[in-house]
């Protein structure tokens, strides 16, 4: 156990600028996106992974997270992103729920569920427009028209969607 006199002055003390010196601050160039409550990577492949940012659309990596590219603005009709899943099967199947999962002050309502069939180059809507947030989606580990999607709904209005929606809405 560190005494606390010992804790203060470890916070309190500056770091040597010897050790500073060789640190070298990078942008990660995501010009906009915020917060993420959807990130995933692929079991089959280490380097790639994707993420949904709240304001943001999906953003993917093939290099461990070195670089990240913007993979869905020119097909979402909505920016937030609050759910993201690879297929185990075929990690080339991706989904991507929109609307955000955790609304806080702000709430960015989605349009439902976007499919992507070749690792997220090009991206269709694939059901659940009127879901408002997706929180949550999972694909059956051996069949990736097999979805599930946890539906928030809109926040502040009921609606018939909610809460667990199965991939007979969700079309292949």
């Amino acid at each position: 156990m560190i005494p606390l006199l010992l804790l203060f002055n470890l916070v309190t003390t500056p770091p040597d600028q010897a050790l500073l010196s060789g640190l070298e601050y990078r942008q990660l160039r995501f010009p906009r996106g915020g917060r993420s409550t959807a990130v995933t990577g692929v079991a089959s492949d280490p380097f790639t992974f994707y993420f949904g940012g709240i304001g943001g659309g999906v953003w993917k990596s093939t290099d461990a997270g070195t670089t990240w590219r913007n993979v869905s603005d020119r097909y979402f009709e909505a920016g937030s992103v609050g759910a993201i899943a690879v297929s185990d099967s075929n990690p080339n199947v991706v989904y991507a729920g929109t609307g955000t999962a955790c609304p806080r002050v702000d709430v960015s309502p989605g349009v439902g569920v976007y499919r992507s069939d070749d690792g997220g180059e090009t991206w269709r809507h694939a059901g659940l427009r009127d879901a408002g947030q997706i929180g949550r989606i999972r694909i059956h580990p051996k069949n990736p028209d097999l979805v599930y999607a946890a539906v928030l709904g809109h926040a502040s209005e009921p609606n018939g969607v909610r809460p667990i929606r199965r991939s007979a809405v969700l079309y292949p």
